[in-house]
């Protein structure tokens, strides 16, 4: 998708901001690691795993460098609009890495969804490589995103196998999503004091958010928006012009992810406050759903489109994902069976914790919170109504 770009709340442009008027320092990998571990930067392509720790397991094996700005998550722009924003801190961050930690080879891979062109020009007389590769939901898994560097498919392959034991070329491999490069690039400037000013001790720093809505009266200025952790839900909602009288339900984390009620827009985004619904920052997408917008025809939507994504390399990615989104379809329908309930359950405990990749169980989760969190509304479905459509 393309965002359009909105004001950030005040005091937290940073990725988005100036131009960074310092430049980037020369660090061995002990200074690295050490920095980064101090600041408590997170992962920021999702899985929200400690910089620090992925930066020490290729430390002293001359490794590859991977940026991964692939975003196969539909709901997602901040990839794309950081390359264009800012393209040279993620070359900023991918050369700091590559002269601390010795690397063989620093490359970027990028979705051909993507406009790669102000990150070529910023990459030009450095040795970081930019590869537009072929896209889709799976493509930016490390072991996915690796296969396809390797000549292979895009594809998850032998979880057993983890890449930064065996990734690109064979070399043990690091795989850093675009905005967590720019993040470090930053860091190594202004240090650990200035990191930590915004977000929380436990929590620190900033995270690019992507704000969308399922009807353009809910969410009226759609787009990126950079904001500190901690910051309420309900802050960044007001940012992109959302109409609180119309949420009914807030996704967090993307397909993958997990729903707010829409009562509850006074969360706080960490991860510690959005434990209580199973929901995480993830990667930043935030998608308010419209009190008009049926929770579960938009769920079996999803959960149909998710299917058609799979690797196709395991039964439950194979049968059991297909299998979810036609019963999901048929239990959107008012006057459903009531019997369809307890068939979405069985399928998804069918599927969740059995696949070859995560793609199974991130896909159980948005079920099974749709269904905890819509409850009401299957309720209404199996009576013959659908109060979305009656408003």
């Amino acid at each position: 998708m393309t965002a359009q770009l909105t004001d950030a709340p005040a005091g937290t442009a940073r990725l988005l901001g100036p131009a960074p008027d310092l430049p980037l320092p020369h660090l061995g990998a002990d200074q690295l690691i050490a920095l980064v571990e101090r600041s408590g930067l997170t992962g920021r392509g999702g899985a929200g795993f400690p910089t620090a720790r992925k930066l020490a397991s290729v430390a002293g094996h001359a490794p590859v460098l991977v940026g991964n700005a692939m975003e196969g998550e539909p709901l997602s722009s901040k990839d794309a609009v950081l390359l264009s924003r800012a393209p040279g801190l993620v070359v900023d961050g991918l050369s700091l890495l590559g002269s601390a930690l010795g690397a063989r080879r620093v490359v970027l891979a990028v979705s051909a969804e993507i406009s790669a062109t102000a990150v070529l020009r910023a990459a030009a007389n450095t040795r970081v490589e930019v590869l537009v590769l072929h896209g889709g939901f799976v493509a930016g898994q490390e072991s996915a995103l690796v296969s396809q560097i390797n000549g292979g498919p895009g594809v998850p392959t032998d979880p057993l196998v983890p890449v930064f034991r065996r990734g690109v070329d064979g070399r043990p491999t690091l795989v850093l999503n675009a905005e967590t490069l720019a993040q470090l690039a930053l860091l190594a400037r202004y240090g650990v004091d200035w990191f930590r000013r915004l977000g929380t001790p436990e929590d620190p720093g900033t995270f690019l958010a992507t704000v969308t809505g399922s009807d353009p009266r809910t969410v009226r200025h759609p787009g990126v928006l950079e904001v500190a952790r901690a910051t309420p839900l309900s802050t960044v909602l007001a940012a992109a012009g959302t109409d609180p009288a119309r949420v009914s339900g807030v996704l967090l984390g993307g397909y993958h992810g997990a729903w707010v009620p829409g009562g509850h827009r006074d969360v706080l985004l960490t991860y510690g406050d959005l434990a209580r619904f199973g929901a995480t920052p993830g990667a930043g997408v935030i998608h308010v759903l419209d009190r008009e917008t049926c929770p579960l025809a938009l769920s079996a939507s999803v959960t149909t489109y998710l299917a058609g994504q799979s690797a196709r390399q395991c039964g439950p990615c194979v049968n059991g994902l297909p299998q979810l989104g036609r019963t999901l379809q048929r239990l959107a329908v008012p006057g459903a069976d009531p019997a369809l309930v307890a068939e979405v359950e069985r399928v998804r405990r069918l599927v969740d914790g059995r696949g070859a990749c995560a793609h199974p169980d991130g896909t159980a989760r948005f079920v099974a919170s749709t269904m905890r969190v819509f409850a009401e509304h299957v309720e209404d479905h199996l009576r013959g109504d659908c109060h979305a459509r009656a408003r």
